[in-house]
């Protein structure tokens, strides 16, 4: 097995270091919240991931290749041009809460929003349970 040499690895790093940081201050404010949205819904307490990601969980993976790895379960991380939050198994099987979720773009597995009240927060609450407990249901 070939053990994956990942540019975002968990580190040491403090959260609320780099949270405080945080140049923008609606981005600042939107982690803030963000923070506190994780912390009421999952029993994993948050961890730096590379130098900008805010994780949560663990969980290994490995490919039919044998390249494996490890990866945060779910996370966030306010970047410049949007708010990106992790959602690991992507957004297929989560159609029906994507329709009400509220203003946002998606990549594979990257949900972006620009502002978060665009978005509604009981609907984001279920996805990233959903999305997490998927993740720990498959990985453990």
């Amino acid at each position: 097995m070939v053990k994956a040499k990942n540019k975002t690895c968990e580190n040491e790093n403090s959260v609320s270091t780099f949270v405080s940081l945080i140049a923008n201050p609606k981005r600042k404010a939107d982690s803030i919240r963000l923070l506190r949205i994780f912390e009421e819904i999952l029993p994993d307490k948050p961890k730096m991931w590379g130098s900008s990601i805010i994780g949560y969980g663990k969980y290994h993976y490995i490919y039919e290749s044998g390249r494996e790895g490890d990866l945060m379960k779910v996370g966030f991380s306010p970047r410049k041009q949007s708010m990106t939050l992790y959602i690991m198994p992507g957004f297929k099987r989560y159609e029906e809460l994507m329709q009400k979720l509220g203003k946002f773009k998606v990549g594979k597995s990257c949900l972006y929003i620009n502002k978060l009240e665009e978005i509604d927060e009981h609907i984001l609450k279920e996805l990233i349970i959903q999305s997490y407990n998927y993740m720990t249901q498959k990985y453990g």
